[in-house]
């Protein structure tokens, strides 16, 4: 479920000139790309033969043509679904919401409470930034409003909390470009290339055709594992055996827009952000996208292990200096006692937040919700 997307008529395909071609010197021929298929969500099919792809026909030129109002479509969360994401979001925060709620259980207001409410944060990784914000906020609030019951003060707290954390809510906006590339990065074992996967069936549910980079040349089963959720979701999959991760970036882009494909996503190796040799190869990976389409990539998404608490902001700072992040999916949320880690992230590097993950399966991932978080954070 994406908040908001945009319709926007699609610009005359651009084909790169030898001489931009020649400046690249990781441009490689790709295999033959697969022929488009309707997008079908309800069944799982294999892809067509593989086909040429045909010299785009001639288009309009909408360049000038200007965006309204009205070219912005809101989607609605059914009720039914909202309730059970939520069910399932309370049910992945519950060890973080107990170390937390139940501080106030038939609690007093007095400092022990602030001394046991700023262990709890810690011990969530909500770091010590954060912590101290909370803390003195909640302090000034109790006092301002005369609170006295443990509940009150609960709330407060909620009131907080979902103040740190709204500005990192923010809908990932789709059609704005034709096609939206989307660079993916991530540490091995964060749910890269299965995140990926799940975020290509969401776009299908919008009515977006998807095209998957296998860019990760560096892990063995990358590529077929990329390849499977391609299959899974009838998606194209570009992939070279032994490839330059940014010839595959590049490849893709171009068939991307001869094809009109609407969303490009671009996997890549996971890496530590200690490992400076792997990070100039994805700087490199964002430079060569750039060649292929001058305003790509569109999004620059870092995928996080919400079970790594600290570590996480840790890799979110490394990634943000090296690319310019873009926007941040938490996953395996499930079962973690570490959620507090968005407020950290909230206070010292906030980068929007565009989902969540809190399982294996696809609804499982949904966007982040600020009210829902809290909400489920202090049930």
């Amino acid at each position: 479920m994406f908040s908001f997307f945009k319709r926007k008529p699609k610009d005359t395909p651009v084909t790169p000139t030898p001489a931009e071609e020649a400046a690249t010197d990781t441009a490689t021929t790709a295999p033959a790309p697969l022929a488009p298929k309707p997008v079908d969500t309800g069944t799982v099919r294999t892809p067509d033969i593989p086909a040429a792809v045909a010299a785009p026909p001639q288009v309009e030129d909408t360049a000038d043509t200007e965006i309204t109002e009205a070219d912005i479509v809101a989607v609605e969360t059914p009720a039914e679904t909202k309730s059970s994401w939520m069910a399932r979001l309370k049910a992945g925060l519950s060890k973080t919401s107990t170390n937390l709620t139940t501080l106030f259980v038939g609690a007093r207001i007095d400092e022990e409470l602030y001394e046991e409410l700023e262990t709890a944060l810690l011990m969530a990784d909500a770091g010590v930034e954060a912590t101290q914000f909370l803390l003195n906020s909640l302090k000034r609030r109790v006092k301002e409003q005369r609170l006295t019951d443990a509940a009150q003060v609960k709330t407060a707290l909620r009131s907080l909390l979902t103040e740190l954390l709204t500005p990192l809510q923010k809908p990932l906006v789709l059609g704005r470009e034709q096609p939206l590339v989307l660079m993916i990065a991530g540490v091995n074992g964060a749910g890269k290339t299965t995140t990926i996967g799940k975020l290509a069936k969401h776009m299908q549910a919008h009515g977006q055709s998807v095209l998957l980079a296998a860019g990760d040349t560096f892990r063995a089963a990358a590529r077929e594992q990329l390849t499977v959720w391609g299959e899974r979701n009838n998606v194209t999959v570009i992939a070279q055996q032994s490839g330059d991760p940014a010839a595959v970036a590049f490849d893709a882009v171009n068939s991307a827009r001869a094809r009109k494909t609407d969303v490009v996503m671009v996997d890549t190796a996971g890496r530590l952000p200690t490992q400076l040799h792997l990070m100039d190869e994805l700087k490199k990976i964002k430079r060569v996208t750039a060649k292929a389409m001058a305003s790509a990539p569109h999004e620059v998404l870092l995928v996080i292990d919400g079970n790594t608490g600290q570590n996480a902001l840790t890799q979110v700072q490394a990634f943000d200096d090296a690319l310019g992040l873009t926007g941040l999916v938490v996953t395996k949320l499930d079962g973690t006692a570490k959620g507090g880690v968005l407020a950290a992230i909230a206070k010292v590097r906030p980068v929007p937040v565009y989902f969540i993950g809190i399982g294996e399966k696809i609804e499982d991932l949904q966007p982040f919700n600020a009210e829902d978080f809290v909400d489920a954070l202090l049930s």
